[in-house]
Formats: C-alpha cells, structure tokens, sequence
C-alpha cells in the first residue's frame, strides 16, 4: 500500500523533478462531523503524504481513506464500507497552491497564507480554499490549517437514521512537518 501512495505522489508531482520540494510522509490530517448530544464523529490518518514546491508554491497531498481511524471500529467500519466506499474511492486528493508563498520570507514566526486548490474525496472534485499557518524551522517547513466540507458536495450519503448524529459540514485539519528532498 506504501508503494501505491509513492507513486501517486510521484505520478502528481512529476513538474517538480528539478524544484526545491519539502515532503512529509507523515501529515496529520483529521476530520470532525459531531453534533451536541451524541458520540463523537472524528478521525485520524497520521500517514498523510504531502509535497510543497518551494519555488512556486504548489502543494499536493495525498492519503489512503482507509488509514483514518476512529475511536470505535464499528464506527470507521460504517465510514469505510457506506459513507467513504474505500473498495471504490480508496484515496483522497488535493493539488492546489499556498497563495503568494515565498520561501525566502519564511520564518520561526508563524505567517498566516491561504492554500486554494481541488480536493477529489469520493471521487468527485471540489474547489477548496483554506487558511494556513506556515513557518520554517531547523531546515523545515511548518504547515498546519483548516477548511471546512461539506459531505453532499462529495456525493457522500448519510442515511436518515443517523443524519441527526452526524454533522453535515465536516471540519477538516491538517498538520504537516515537511523536510527538504
């Protein structure tokens, strides 16, 4: 499964060959759909791949949807085989670009950019725009921002027994420590 993952970054970011690329192959990203009153709907995949060019500002990630965990397996079992459909949909997708990112400007100081690109989750793509904290530290670059999706623009079904437990607007964070290659 590793494999797979290597090469669709690979496959992604085949116009970065020659740039200045940071990579981490191990980006927290996680996703929260609770509501008041009822069990906790939140997950976590701690393998998310992530690349940003540091020439042009280009960023891409890519993460196995089965690598989310949640707090009870029955729960990840229904994300995986009913709202996901992973043996259909088994990864997720952004390639997208850090707005007027420049890399000599970075700093121990925390920046505030925004991060627009295509999410593909479920197979279908969506314009995201997010607000993102950067910053360089010990040769490496900081990245951490949030957005938030909602689950009928990615075609996922929630069924009416449960709609009232889960949220319809999903909150996503991502985290990412990512070192030059």
């Amino acid at each position: 499964m590793k494999k797979l993952v290597l090469l669709t970054v690979s496959l992604l970011f085949t116009n970065l060959v020659f740039a200045q690329k940071y990579l981490s192959k191990t980006g927290k990203v996680t996703f929260e759909a609770s509501v008041p009153l009822f069990e906790d709907v939140f997950a976590q995949d701690d393998n998310n791949v992530g690349v940003i060019n540091a020439d042009t500002g280009d960023f891409a990630s890519v993460s196995v949807v089965k690598n989310f965990h949640f707090k009870t397996k029955l729960m990840e079992e229904h994300f995986n085989e009913s709202y996901a459909e992973t043996g259909k949909y088994p990864k997720t997708t952004f390639t997208g670009k850090i707005i007027n990112f420049d890399k000599t400007k970075l700093s121990a100081s925390p920046q505030k950019y925004t991060v627009q690109g295509t999410l593909n989750f479920h197979g279908v793509d969506k314009a995201v725009t997010s607000a993102a904290t950067i910053y360089s530290k010990d040769g490496k670059i900081y990245m951490q921002g949030n957005f938030v999706a909602k689950a009928a623009d990615y075609k996922v079904t929630i069924p009416k027994m449960v709609m009232k437990k889960v949220a319809e607007s999903v909150n996503v964070q991502y985290n990412y420590i990512l070192s030059k290659q």
